[in-house]
């Protein structure tokens, strides 16, 4: 079974994802936040009945439009390689997985595709109400179309709702609801799209303060400043609070996340969170390069136990104590956890055996033993554990989720810090003198960027050796497909992607270069 893997497959084929998932998450984050600002901007015309406004409202609109399309792409690739790919994770939790996603395709589809042709080509051919009713549309069905990936994104990090069949052995939903609003998915939504209106407010702003700079079109790069400032200072507090709420979640129900991205290798009351920390190249444990010392860190105490249970005080496992177990506060070791996940699949072995051979009364029995509650508890919630063959496998990359979170952090109340600097001038009427700010508002569109990225490999990197946490790991949901076609293919995706990246660019620089029209086509 797991003998006759080939590691290096598992680790193409999670290359290829990964390559996929991050080109794609380069123009989710500016969909999801553009579409709101072009709504409020054109909610402002439709208002005031000020031309300008309109002439703001379509610029952003044509830089959107670039955006979408490509994203598009890269977004149909991602989905496809579910079953390519991933088919034994595809098979084991089709019928819950599949939902969500056949809902997102149904809200892409029918409801951004239409309502944005609306928005682009319905000028002067629909009333004002009409066409910003159109646009408030689509920023909602952009949020919505996120909200069902994310669902589906969050139920492989929290499965619940859903009941193991042994006769298909496929994960089965017994309640959507709980799928929906679970706090996971409550989290990550609230969370990931906040992030989204963050990167397009700073992207707005970035490229306003360019054409201050070039003393270009000055009236619409203080009206759209102003707008950006406002919505990503508000945006940027709400995502700290999100963010707060989502690491929380992530302590209770992925306490291996939280101790490798926060650098704790053994658990404590009153832990300390690191505001500051360097790794060295050295490993605390020479079995596995994910475990490495610190050359330096500051340390306040205290704070991870509140981050983690709103208790200053309260004890926060570190990776030793998951892998090793630690009974005085009721953590199971990583051995118990893998005996248990092999019972589980020998039950269920056995049953399929019984099945076989037409033993209808052993088969009935093993069944029944199967789905009893203190069974599933006790033994199947460990099911993923079976294919574990070495505990070292257990732990993430522990410097890569580190870092990226506290990347992520950082710059995440840098953004607020921006954001109120960039009000302040609006109010104050000294943006064209602050050409220092304005440089610094360009670089600072690289950098947001970056904190998304970075938000993605702490939630994805955090949770390996998981592909649905606990009941599958990676190396149980992969295809059996050649590596060389994997390896093909992510060369091909790795080129294909950047082409489309680049010829986002050049066709955005030029779009910016051109800058806003007036009515009639003229600048």
């Amino acid at each position: 079974m797991l003998e006759a893997i080939d590691l290096s497959l598992v680790n193409w084929s999670r290359a290829q994802f990964a390559l996929t998932a991050m080109y794609h998450w380069v123009f989710v984050p500016l969909t999801l936040g553009l579409t709101v600002i072009i709504a409020i901007m054109e909610t402002l015309y439709v208002k005031t009945g000020n031309v300008e406004w309109k002439k703001i409202t379509k610029f952003w609109m044509v830089l959107f439009g670039i955006n979408f399309a490509i994203g598009v792409a890269t977004g149909i690739i991602l989905e496809f390689e579910f079953g390519t790919n991933w088919s034994n994770y595809s098979w084991f939790v089709g019928d819950i997985f599949g939902a969500p996603l056949a809902i997102e395709g149904i809200f892409a589809f029918f409801m951004e595709s239409t309502f944005i042709a609306v928005m682009f080509f319905g000028w002067n051919k629909v009333s004002k109400k009409v066409h910003l009713l159109a646009t408030w549309f689509t920023a909602i069905g952009a949020s919505l179309s996120a909200l069902w990936i994310l669902v589906a994104n969050a139920w492989m990090q929290n499965p619940v709702g859903m009941q193991f069949n042994p006769e298909t052995a496929r994960n089965e939903m017994v309640s959507f609801w709980d799928v929906l609003f679970s706090p996971t998915a409550i989290y990550k939504f609230t969370h990931t799209t906040s992030s989204g209106f963050v990167l397009a407010s700073i992207f707005v702003i970035g490229i306003s303060a360019w054409f201050i700079l070039k003393k270009r079109h000055l009236v619409f790069a203080r009206k759209s400043i102003a707008v950006a400032a406002v919505f990503g200072l508000l945006s940027s507090v709400y995502l700290a609070f999100t963010g707060d709420s989502s690491a929380r979640d992530v302590a209770q129900k992925q306490p291996m996340k939280f101790a490798a991205f926060e650098g704790l290798y053994n658990g404590s009351e009153g832990a300390g969170l690191i505001a500051l920390g360097f790794m060295s190249t050295s490993e605390t444990d020479p079995s596995n390069e994910n475990l490495l010392d610190f050359n330096m860190k500051i340390e306040i105490p205290n704070v991870l136990s509140y981050m983690a249970y709103m208790d200053w005080n309260a004890f926060v496992p570190g990776i030793n104590d998951l892998i090793d177990g630690n009974e005085a506060y009721g953590y199971m070791s990583a051995d118990e956890k893998i005996e248990r996940g092999k019972i589980a699949m020998a039950k269920l072995k056995d049953f399929k055996e019984a099945k076989k051979a037409g033993d209808e009364q052993l088969a009935e029995q093993l069944k029944t033993e199967f789905m009893s509650p203190d069974f599933q508890e006790n033994y199947f919630n460990y099911f993923g554990y079976g294919y574990i063959t070495d505990t070292a496998m257990l732990i993430p990359s522990v410097p890569l989720s580190f870092y990226s979170f506290h990347i992520m952090v950082g710059l995440g109340f840098y953004f607020i810090l921006f954001f109120f600097l960039a009000l302040m001038y609006v109010i104050k009427g000294k943006l064209e003198q602050k050409r220092g700010f304005l440089r610094l508002a360009i670089w600072t569109i690289p950098l947001a960027y970056i904190a998304s990225q970075a938000g993605w490999v702490v939630a994805e990197v955090g949770r390996q050796p998981w592909v649905i946490q606990d009941l599958m790991p990676t190396v149980a949901a992969v295809t059996q497909i050649s590596t060389s076609a994997v390896q093909v293919t992510f060369w091909l995706f790795f080129g294909i992607f950047t082409l489309l990246l680049i010829a986002e660019i050049k066709i955005m620089l030029r779009q910016i270069k051109i800058g806003p029209k007036m009515e009639g086509g003229q600048n």
